[in-house]
């Protein structure tokens, strides 16, 4: 495993992190175990949200805590708030504080590494959040704040009246979902790619030292779901295929490589919950994509270059 320091933060984050949304149907032994096998293999990093599973995924790793309450100092632990499901986003004062007391309960521990905000809030007053993160810091619930799924403006709103930096921005990215890549790449074409959808984050994140954190790093879409061995992307699986074998890999860690090979030294986050999975997307980390390598992924993935 390979690590990095996250900017504006004391924290040495492994460069591959667990996402723990899938987990909330699996037993306290399961998970228990897919927890070992991550710490065994050298991820330190894990991605919670208040709305995983209703809350069930959260108390399961609570469970996993309160079995191995020597953990918690091997952990990052990050968890998600702003999103009351069906009905709102929510980034009042009083939601995030009840929001985040409610996630340390159900994990079972004093305080989390990492809050984040979950998705824009339209009515999000930048005031009333910097009053939340004031309480939750001074009370040390909380050690440092980030976003997802954020434009860049939507991120300086925030800035303007935060004494902490935002330190984290969690975007949906894979090689079939690069958005924030095609625009660049496609700047002043005509051609769909062109189209700025996210105003420059990409590049906004890289200039302001805020973490990228990929998510649905495998997932073509919703609808699709995973990419991997999916008939509607045989080209790229024909490319995966041929680099897995010569990097003695799996094509899911050439997936995740992808991402890592990018100068803007991501965190992807790995949703899987099966412990056998997790080793073999971990083996990424020993993968360095030549440059030819990187752009012959993007190309499978039927997105011309302009």
């Amino acid at each position: 495993m390979n690590y990095f320091q996250i900017p504006k933060t004391n924290l040495k984050a492994s460069r591959l992190a667990l996402g723990c949304m899938r987990i909330a149907d699996k037993s306290v032994d399961e998970v228990e175990k897919l927890v070992e096998t991550a710490l065994e293999s050298g991820i330190n990093f894990f991605d919670h949200a208040d709305i995983y599973g209703g809350g069930q995924s959260e108390a399961i790793f609570g469970e996993v805590l309160k079995r191995h309450p020597e953990y918690r100092q091997k952990m990052i632990i990050q968890t998600k708030c702003g999103i009351v499901p069906g009905k709102r986003y929510d980034f009042s004062k009083e939601h995030i504080l009840q929001s985040v007391q409610n996630s340390l309960d159900r994990l079972q521990t004093d305080y989390v590494d990492i809050l984040l905000l979950h998705r824009p809030d339209a009515l999000c007053d930048p005031q009333e959040v910097s009053e939340a993160f004031d309480e939750l810091y001074e009370s040390g619930k909380v050690k440092y704040f980030g976003v997802s799924n954020h434009t860049p403006l939507q991120v300086e709103l925030l800035q303007k009246y935060s004494k902490y930096p935002i330190i984290i921005n969690q975007l949906q990215l894979s090689i079939v979902h690069s958005v924030m890549i095609d625009s660049g790449l496609n700047m002043n074409m005509k051609e769909a790619g062109a189209q700025d959808k996210d105003g420059g984050v990409l590049d906004y994140c890289r200039l302001h030292d805020i973490t990228i954190q990929p998510w649905s790093v495998v997932q073509a879409s919703w609808a699709e779901g995973c990419f991997i061995d999916h008939p509607n992307y045989e080209k790229l699986n024909s490319v995966m295929e041929e680099l897995a074998k010569e990097y003695h890999v799996t094509k899911s860690a050439i997936a995740i490589a992808w991402l890592l090979r990018h100068p803007a030294c991501m965190q992807p986050i790995m949703g899987t919950t099966s412990p056998v999975h997790l080793q073999e997307m971990v083996q990424a980390c020993d993968v360095h994509l030549t440059r030819q390598q990187w752009y012959d992924l993007y190309l499978a993935s039927e997105k011309p270059l302009p």
